[in-house]
């Protein structure tokens, strides 16, 4: 027995050929035990079984059983609604598949079948362990003037040695294993996504950008008053830190945190703030903004 793949279908992690337990003739076999796919892909999961006499009248997959403990059919579950499809041959597989993968998806599913003698269900265990997982970009910088940017998963490693599709800027630059070198200035956006299913790429890192700074309360800025400096930027990985800078007679004052609160603010706090920000893929800054601060 084998595992088949359909449409979209990333198997990356598995082991276990199959699985065999029952007694007086009465099995569930599973191919393979574990399985790590990822989100948005389809998977497909198969057995077989045996049974000693009578006629098998229905058969289904499940994950959970409802309030009376009976299983529930993944075909009734809300949560697989238009998403899942059994199918079955003539050599005794019996497949379950399902589409458009959520992290969500990760469980243990198990094949159950019931024959016409009365009382008589069969659930197969252990079943098979599905694990969904998400593609990301990890960034590992270096005192040279390179950075590694890993392509990896969020939870269960792909196995297999893959070639990973990498991309600038939306554009693919190269095809390669899982890590790439580039410039530790570079301005560009990356992304990675296992060659051949390239529409399931990761989400892409980049440096910040469009850093702007507000101040609030907006309008005119009284001595005494509480005024907060907000720090706002586009980034991924999220900002790390922020540095605030007062233009003060040719030198600058630093103050860090992505606000800067001023409970009491004094006419010496008028000035030109603006701030920097960091991330792993590097630094941005704003433009200025004019505080001026009016005596009572």
């Amino acid at each position: 027995m084998a595992l088949r793949t359909a449409g979209s279908v990333l198997l990356v992690f598995l082991w276990s050929v199959a699985v065999v337990l029952g007694q007086d003739g009465w099995s569930v076999t599973y191919t393979p035990q574990s399985i790590c796919t990822l989100k948005g892909s389809t998977v497909e999961l198969s057995c077989s079984y045996t049974y000693p006499s009578g006629t098998v009248t229905t058969t289904f997959w499940f994950t959970k059983n409802n309030a009376e403990g009976n299983p529930v059919s993944l075909s009734d579950d809300p949560d697989y609604k238009g998403r899942v499809t059994y199918h079955s041959d003539k050599k005794n597989v019996h497949t379950l598949t399902i589409t458009d993968l959520r992290e969500s998806d990760s469980a243990t599913y198990k094949f159950r079948f019931i024959t016409d003698q009365t009382g008589v269900r069969y659930t197969g265990d252990p079943g098979v362990t599905l694990s969904v997982t998400a593609l990301q970009v990890v960034t590992t910088l270096h005192w040279s003037k390179r950075k590694t940017l890993t392509c990896s998963t969020t939870s269960c490693p792909l196995t297999g040695n893959p070639t990973y599709t990498w991309y600038k800027n939306g554009q693919i630059v190269t095809e390669k294993t899982s890590s790439y070198s580039v410039d530790s200035k570079a301005a560009d956006s990356y992304s990675c996504a296992v060659k051949g299913h390239e529409d399931l790429h990761s989400p892409a890192v980049y440096k910040p950008k469009n850093t702007s700074v507000s101040v609030s309360p907006s309008g005119e800025i009284v001595e005494g008053s509480s005024v907060t400096l907000t720090c706002s930027s586009d980034a991924n990985p999220p900002v790390q830190s922020y540095t605030w800078y007062k233009k003060n007679g040719g030198g600058y004052q630093s103050m860090t945190g992505p606000q800067h609160v001023f409970n009491q603010i004094q006419s010496s706090d008028t000035g030109e703030y603006y701030c920097e920000v960091q991330n792993e893929m590097g630094k941005d800054r704003s433009t200025t903004i004019n505080m001026d601060v009016k005596c009572e």
